[in-house]
């Protein structure tokens, strides 16, 4: 009942709304704004790009008069987007800090914010490594240019939501010099962990969960670590891959949760596509990208009372 109930007010409205629009003897345009029709771009951390094009394209197929265009961009530049009014949506693993909700009240909006998935930090090496497991304390270290089991680690960018949770976990402001190398783009980093085999990647579990065509090749020759937790923390006692069931239970330390950020002021697509996400439609397309959905939809059992063995 719990899932019914969570933001019944939006999936009402996005019925009611689907309703009116398709019993409309003259299609709006997509210029008419509603939470299913008008034209809006929705900026993306690049880090988790293809469950949100998934979604993004199921979305259009069913509410035709939707127009949404995804820019992918590092976390820090995704921000910037919504603060100088490039973008007025934005999908990112992080909520508004203080400041940035009061830059936003300031100019009389309140930003709606809605989670929607949990995703895991997953740590790739090349199938030809024979290290299989990592600890947390092995990644703080090489992060803190100490030694650690991690010969060499690489990362998406900069400015990325990746390098931020990496920075946070070990109390960094800055990488060492030496065995840490920041790439382009996670597609760079799959690629690079497959041509160096000693190295270690680090990209959201999505990328390996559902690579593109072009990755599928590199991706067979990836594998992903375990990885146990800091001592007196959940996920200790062994060494997790970041698997729906471990982030679930809270044992896998690399997780962090997904947010929609809304800051349109209005009743539009940004709305609409919120509910879309946290709808049963949408956290069903989250359960088979591999990541966690916020809410799991539920299954119909049929019970039979007979079985025919004939």
């Amino acid at each position: 009942m719990d899932f019914i109930k969570k933001n019944a007010y939006l999936f009402l409205t996005l019925v009611v709304s689907s309703l009116i629009i398709s019993c409309t003897s003259t299609p709006p345009t997509k210029e008419t704004h509603t939470i299913v029709t008008g034209i809006v771009s929705i900026v993306v951390d690049e880090t988790f790009q293809p469950i949100v094009e998934d979604q993004l394209t199921v979305f259009e197929n069913t509410y035709l008069e939707a127009d949404i265009t995804l820019v992918n961009r590092p976390e820090k530049l995704a921000i910037n987007y919504l603060m100088n009014d490039s973008a007025k949506i934005a999908i990112l693993s992080r909520t508004l800090t203080k400041e940035e909700m009061q830059f936003f009240e300031a100019k009389k909006i309140v930003p709606k914010i809605t989670r929607f998935a949990t995703d895991g930090i997953a740590l790739i090496t090349s199938k030809g490594n024979q290290d299989s497991v990592v600890t947390v304390d092995d990644i703080i270290n090489i992060l803190q240019g100490k030694p650690s089991t991690i010969s060499t680690l690489v990362f998406d960018n900069p400015n990325s939501s990746t390098v931020r949770f990496l920075k946070e976990l070990a109390a960094i402001t800055d990488f060492p010099k030496e065995r840490i190398y920041a790439l382009n783009s996670n597609a760079d980093i799959i690629k690079y962990v497959y041509n160096n085999p000693h190295a270690v990647g680090v990209v959201g579990i999505n990328w390996m969960a559902q690579p593109d065509a072009d990755l599928l090749e590199y991706t067979k020759g990836l594998k992903v670590l375990g990885v146990k937790n800091q001592r007196g923390k959940d996920g200790d006692d062994a060494f997790y891959k970041p698997s729906q069931n471990n982030l679930a239970l809270g044992k896998y330390a690399l997780a962090r949760d997904l947010y929609v950020i809304n800051c349109q002021g209005v009743m539009g697509l940004g709305v609409g596509f919120s509910a879309f996400l946290a709808g049963e439609r949408g956290q069903r397309i989250i359960l088979k990208s591999g990541l966690l959905p916020d809410s799991i939809p539920p299954r119909e059992i049929n019970i039979r009372n007979q079985i025919n063995l004939n």
